[in-house]
């Protein structure tokens, strides 16, 4: 009896504290529900009976508003409580939750005027718009394109079939609301990032479902009543805080007002600004040497310059070449005799990773279609590069020039064509590391004496292992124009370097065409991307208006615009390599097929057997 006793004993001390008694609930996925939650058929002594949850066929339901909502997850440690429409359905577009809701339906005070639940309150009790947002469904008696928030939801909801319906992701302001549109529904989300790109992404976002807190409640537990006070949850320690408000805030800055004066008589002015100048220059000191750091392991092949004498090659950076978005190129002479390119690095370009890019990518390159890197200087905060001289600048000159000085035939623009393809391709496919440059433009391709063009300007290039397909970004990367849809829409493939070939396309439908492919100033919308307007004429065999072509000229022309077609297709999968686009340029025409029509933005992008509309 004796040894039953001591037993049970030990197992009561083993077992993990339980709120009041009570062990914890569970149904489905959600194993844990414990104070202030209960079960119906609980224990009476169990949890918080304004928190009352339900489980319906395994599934957990919370009671909001007189309504059921299923419970995706109870997060203990943030005091919230993540919910979802039952109606909602993860694979089915066209599912919408049975009732709008939003924010004004729940407590934005810490009285129980308007329930026990709040809709997420950041330290200084406003709205946290992380934690909550809105969905807003429309429809409307005409076509809003324009507006840049609006997203067409396409076959997926349609609320008159007469009318045009989206939704917008966020808050939607009475200035925001085109005449002639009318909200529908409004539903919350707490999805982390949501995408207000495409309908499929506000959809994810919509059946994530929404997160509620129960804050309040918590707060009750500690005393925030000296003066104005209030009880929040501080986000990095994750415990529950007490702010006093003015009066509070009013005496900090008093006794910070009172230490700082006591400091500065102790110290003294100077002795501050010696400590601020220290600082600002370790750190930068530190930035610098990174990069010589980087310069001695990597032991860079070009020649490294003193500061000195790339001053004395520049002569004094008299004669400017050009500028670009990493700064400015200025015309030199090297002792020996011949003239470079020297490239000064902008300063605001704080952590110098352009420089290190440039230099450890374009070193390591020896193509007759790239431009040669001769040499460099890192000198404290002076970063230079020297390249090999370009006579003849860049191309965007000859092709969008009116001036007849600067004329370039057909023939040659095409043999530039396919020397740049030629260059692109050794890029993608011909070094140890695949190198993808994220900036191919007419501006980036420079021609020397005998206009042959060499690919230049990598500050944005990429080092990737050839066996990688598909590469991981964090931001987008580019010049708007050239810059491959999927580097803003997630939903249409990875990225890669068929980037690169989508930013080869839009170069090479400007070198056959000679003019923009974005034309704000066009006369007809029609014309507004060239591209579009451009294929109808090549595919009904229409009569490229161009001022004395020649026979062999307009059939040049139609290559470089079908391989260019091809290379600017919405999806990456869906363009050729750039190995495969030499070989269609250097090729017949007769072999060349047309390829699908080109859209500039995912208007039709199925997703999980799902058509899914977006603007």
């Amino acid at each position: 009896m004796c040894s039953e006793t001591a037993f049970m004993v030990v197992v009561l001390l083993l077992l993990p504290k339980i709120h009041g008694g009570c062990p914890p609930s569970s149904c489905g996925k959600i194993t844990i529900i414990t104070y202030p939650f209960r079960l119906q058929g609980d224990p009476e002594n169990c949890g918080d009976e304004r928190y009352e949850l339900g489980c319906e066929n395994n599934v957990t339901m919370l009671y909001l508003h007189s309504a059921q909502y299923h419970v995706q997850a109870i997060n203990y440690d943030n005091y919230t409580v993540r919910v979802v429409d039952p109606a909602l359905q993860h694979h089915n577009c066209s599912s919408l939750p049975l009732r709008s809701l939003s924010r004004s339906n729940f407590s934005d005070t810490y009285t129980d005027r308007m329930g026990p639940y709040q809709a997420g309150l950041d330290p200084a009790g406003n709205w946290e718009s992380l934690n909550f947002e809105h969905i807003v469904f429309l429809n409307c008696n005409h076509s809003v394109r324009e507006k840049g928030k609006y997203v067409e939801s396409g076959e997926c909801v349609k609320w008159d079939s007469n009318g045009y319906s989206y939704a917008v992701g966020g808050d939607l302001k009475a200035k925001d609301l085109e005449v002639g549109c009318y909200v529908k529904l409004v539903a919350p989300t707490s999805f982390r990032t949501l995408n207000n790109h495409s309908y499929a992404a506000i959809h994810r976002a919509l059946a994530y479902g929404f997160e509620i807190s129960w804050i309040k409640l918590a707060c009750q537990k500690i005393s925030c009543t000296f003066g104005d006070g209030f009880c929040y949850l501080d986000s990095s320690s994750q415990k529950l805080q007490c702010s006093f408000g003015l009066l509070d805030t009013l005496a900090g800055i008093v006794i910070y007002a009172s230490m700082v004066w006591a400091y500065k008589i102790l110290f003294g002015l100077p002795f501050l600004t010696v400590i601020f100048i220290r600082k600002w220059w370790k750190r930068h000191a530190s930035m610098y040497q990174n990069i010589e750091n980087y310069l001695e392991q990597n032991n860079m092949a070009p020649i490294r310059y003193s500061y000195k004498e790339i001053k004395k090659m520049a002569g004094g950076f008299k004669e400017k070449l050009g500028e670009g978005g990493f700064g400015s190129v200025f015309k030199a002479k090297l002792c020996s005799g011949p003239c470079v390119a020297i490239k000064m690095l902008d300063k605001s370009k704080g952590n110098g990773q352009d420089f290190i890019s440039e230099v450890a990518t374009i070193g390591r390159i020896h193509h007759q279609n790239v431009v040669q890197l001769i040499g460099f200087c890192a000198h404290g905060s002076k970063r230079y590069i020297v390249y090999e001289f370009m006579s003849n600048g860049s191309l965007d000159k000859f092709i969008f020039s009116k001036d007849e000085s600067v004329y370039l035939s057909y023939e040659k623009i095409y043999n530039i064509s396919i020397e740049v393809a030629r260059g692109i391709a050794y890029l993608h496919h011909g070094c140890e590391m695949k190198i993808l440059h994220f900036d191919i433009k007419p501006h980036n391709i420079l021609l020397d004496e005998n206009f042959l063009p060499k690919i230049s300007d990598f500050g944005l290039a990429k080092l990737y292992s050839i066996d990688n397909s598909i590469i991981p970004m964090t931001a987008a990367r580019g010049t708007i124009g050239y810059m491959a849809p999927e580097l803003f829409y997630n939903n249409i493939g990875g990225i890669s370097n068929k980037a690169d070939v989508y930013s080869f396309g839009m170069l090479l439908m400007e070198m056959a065409s000679k003019r923009k492919n974005l034309n704000p100033s066009a006369e007809y919308s029609s014309q507004l991307y060239f591209p579009l307007w451009i294929y109808d004429h090549i595919r009904e065999e229409k009569i490229i208006k161009m001022e004395d072509l020649t026979k062999d000229e307009k059939s040049i022309v139609k290559k470089m615009i079908i391989v260019a077609l091809w290379c600017i297709q919405l999806k990456p999968n869906d363009r050729p390599s750039m190995n495969k686009v030499v070989e269609m340029l250097e090729g017949d025409i007769k072999d060349l097929e047309m390829p699908p029509k080109p859209f500039l933005y995912p208007n039709e992008t199925v997703t999980e057997d799902q058509t899914i509309n977006s603007n």
